[in-house]
């Protein structure tokens, strides 16, 4: 792994423990995680309990009810002391300090009814990168019980808003995805908005107000350097990467008041122009196989009445998908390539939703005041959006069952996330 981060398996006996997570009502599993041997321990096992809580599929079970006592996080637990207390799942681990200053990390996945050990590995990391690998142990532990990927060690990007409401600063940051190591990556002199991540993961583009007309940049993540994507007539909107990273897709407002839609090359810089009607188009967004763009249009008729459309990813057959009461903005495709989730104004109310991607299976997960701007984390099972309460916006998160709505911690107000790839 990148980063300063290595690992080695410890062999496991054959797994039987597994929890179905395509069900229509997962009951979150009960397991049991004592705090870690050594001096970093606690509080890598706290961040391990911390993310597989927040994905509502796991019930850590509180310390005080512990009948045995781990001291040896290398020894066969006592299984029927665990069952008593009816955890279906136990980790034990281990962290320390390696000679060459690295920290070695280590856990073990038990299955208590099994009565054997699921997984095993220990991790090689530097000072850095303690908490990450306390999000990799638990996306390990959340793949061999789910069989899924975790989303657990990924970033996102969005929008720090801080000052009065009518001098609002608004800086680009980054954060891990439960909220920890905040850092700016811009100085607030100018307004930002919609920061989206490459697949490449170490870039973004985004819209900056510097020279007083919306443009599009990239931004190296970790090198600070930037460029002007194109300086192009009118408005700028919503920039999105296709899944290849080579191309951004945006929409481009001309002086006559129509949004079309556009693709440029980022090697050659040419553009195409995707869509040409009267009408709005804009908020574009890949199929994860690059096949296909979602996107929102107010071409059926309405005034203001956005729809959600799919075309091809030439521009050719576009169609109406979208037929339900209310006004639908900022669709993005799931990275699974099953659902389309969106925002919708209906009722006097602001609606976060998925559907299928023909339409159909329409279902509204969270409703609120204010709240827009779902993105997917990358194994397709939660999404970030922000919400306004009053006073500001805030990040939320909720699964895909719309029951596990979880707030992020941020220091100051924050819209606009973008959820990154798992990270290398």
């Amino acid at each position: 792994m990148a980063m300063g981060i290595s690992s080695l398996a410890i062999l496991p006996a054959q797994a039987t423990l597994e929890l179905n997570v395509n069900k229509g009502n997962v009951e979150p599993m009960p397991i049991a995680i004592p705090d870690f041997q050594g001096g970093l321990g606690p509080q890598i096992s706290e961040i391990v309990t911390a993310d597989l809580k927040r994905s509502g599929l796991f019930a850590p079970i509180d310390k005080a009810a512990f009948v045995e006592k781990i001291t040896n996080p290398d020894a066969t637990p006592r299984f029927d002391d665990w069952k008593v207390i009816n955890a279906q799942a136990l980790v034990t681990g281990s962290v320390s300090k390696e000679a060459d200053g690295r920290i070695r990390a280590q856990y073990r996945l038990w299955d208590i009814f099994g009565n054997q050990q699921l997984a095993g590995e220990q991790f090689f990391a530097n000072d850095a990168n303690q908490r990450r690998v306390a999000h990799i142990i638990a996306d390990a532990i959340y793949e061999k019980i789910t069989g899924e990927k975790g989303y657990f060690d990924t970033r996102v990007v969005f929008v720090d808003e801080s000052g009065a409401k009518n001098a609002r600063k608004k800086r680009l940051a980054i954060m891990d995805q439960d909220g920890a190591n905040v850092r700016y990556l811009s100085d607030g002199r100018a307004i930002v908005l919609t920061p989206r991540f490459s697949p490449n993961r170490q870039e973004i583009t985004y819209m900056s107000y510097e020279s007083g007309q919306p443009k599009v940049y990239l931004l190296q993540i970790e090198t600070g350097q930037r460029e002007l994507v194109g300086n192009f007539p009118g408005m700028t909107f919503a920039p999105r990467f296709s899944p290849d990273g080579q191309k951004v897709i945006m929409s481009l407002l001309r002086d006559d008041g129509n949004s079309n839609i556009f693709a440029m090359d980022l090697r050659s810089r040419s553009t195409t122009r995707l869509t040409d009607s009267t009408a709005i188009d804009t908020s574009p967004s890949y199929s994860p196989d690059g096949s296909q763009i979602v996107f929102t249009s107010d071409r059926g008729g309405g005034s203001g009445r956005s729809q959600i459309y799919v075309m091809g990813a030439d521009g050719s057959n576009p169609h109406r998908i979208s037929f339900g009461d209310g006004v639908y903005s900022t669709p993005v495709w799931s990275p699974r390539g099953d659902l389309i989730a969106f925002t919708k104004q209906s009722g006097g109310e602001f609606q976060i939703g998925v559907m299928k991607t023909d339409g159909s299976g329409e279902r509204i997960l969270s409703s609120g005041f204010q709240q827009e701007g779902p993105t997917w984390a990358p194994n397709g099972r939660v999404l970030m959006f922000f919400r306004d309460s009053g006073g500001g916006p805030k990040l939320v998160s909720v699964d895909l069952t719309g029951r596990n709505e979880q707030p992020i911690p941020t220091a100051n107000y924050a819209s606009d996330p973008a959820w990154s790839p798992l990270l290398d």
